[in-house]
């Protein structure tokens, strides 16, 4: 009868025992977590909320921008623009105001003109 390679794992158990290092500290998202990954959401550092409300501040202060159809995403320091501006003054006056900003070292603009929000 062959022999069994020793350092192959016999059972699900043993595999568990050689791979996770604390068994006790393993946790399960919640559901809510689950369907916040699922839809790609992105838990905000206290200085991306720090930026974003920064970001906020500059273009309601900025004249000639409307901000009902501006999505705005950090990631870390950079800036995502989604939405929908009147016409293309107006998208270039909302990326000239962040771009302008210190603390922004990237700014994507997929700000589209004239389309409606979803």
């Amino acid at each position: 009868m062959p022999q069994k390679h020793p350092s192959i794992p016999r059972s699900y158990e043993e595999i568990v025992r050689k791979t996770v290092p604390n068994l006790d500290s393993s946790w399960r998202p919640s559901e809510e977590q689950v369907r916040d990954a699922y839809a790609g959401k992105h838990v905000l550092t206290r200085e991306e909320e720090v930026l974003l409300h920064r970001v906020n501040e500059v273009l309601l202060d900025t004249p000639g921008i409307d901000m009902c159809g501006l999505e705005i995403e950090v990631d870390d320091t950079r800036v995502v623009l989604r939405g929908h501006c009147a016409n293309p003054a107006a998208i270039q006056r909302v990326v000239r105001a962040v771009s302008s900003m210190e603390e922004v070292s990237a700014v994507v603009d997929q700000l589209v003109v004239n389309a409606e929000p979803r």
